[in-house]
């Protein structure tokens, strides 16, 4: 479980009573796909014929340029779950990664399971001895790409989750 059982008002947009701005919401969708993106081969390696993934990240970028809606980014992350069933290890924690990311759409809040999932992916892939150090590195490489607009909400809702996300984001 990644989200909370009270929700930060700041990760719940502006309509629904929080104070997420929608060019916010829109760049914590974009985040979220490049933290599933950049882990994407490890699923493709493993089911090439599958595109469920690669389409939940772009249709969680599509919906950011306000060219699909809600609702079907938010199919698209039941889809790539989907995708996750009959897997283990860093293949099925990518379209967990996936997932999350397209249902950034529905919850914004879901952004730090897109970038919790790509981590745990990378260390599933890693050997035991290099898997704490390549989280640490990927988790790294996620905090470069943070938009500096939304830098400071999502370091601290990292701070403030980084128990229900596994210790994600101790890097």
């Amino acid at each position: 479980m990644i989200l909370p059982k009270v929700r930060d008002p700041r990760l719940v947009t502006i309509r629904r009573g929080g104070t997420l701005a929608d060019a916010h919401h829109h760049l914590l969708a974009l985040w979220a796909a490049d933290c599933a993106q950049h882990v994407l081969p490890h699923f493709e390696q493993a089911r090439p014929e599958d595109d469920r993934p690669r389409r939940a990240i772009d249709l969680a970028r599509a919906w950011a340029r306000g060219e699909v809606s809600m609702t079907e980014a938010r199919t698209a992350a039941g889809h790539a779950n989907a995708a996750a069933r009959d897997l283990t290890g860093a293949p099925r924690n990518v379209a967990y990664a996936a997932a999350q990311a397209a249902a950034v759409a529905h919850v914004a809040a879901h952004e730090l399971g897109a970038a919790a999932y790509a981590i745990r992916a990378v260390r599933a892939a890693a050997s035991d001895a290099a898997a704490a150090e390549g989280g640490h590195i990927e988790c790294r490489w996620q905090r470069e790409q943070l938009p500096e607009a939304i830098r400071a909400l999502v370091l601290d809702d990292q701070r403030l989750r980084n128990e229900l996300c596994w210790l994600a984001f101790d890097c």
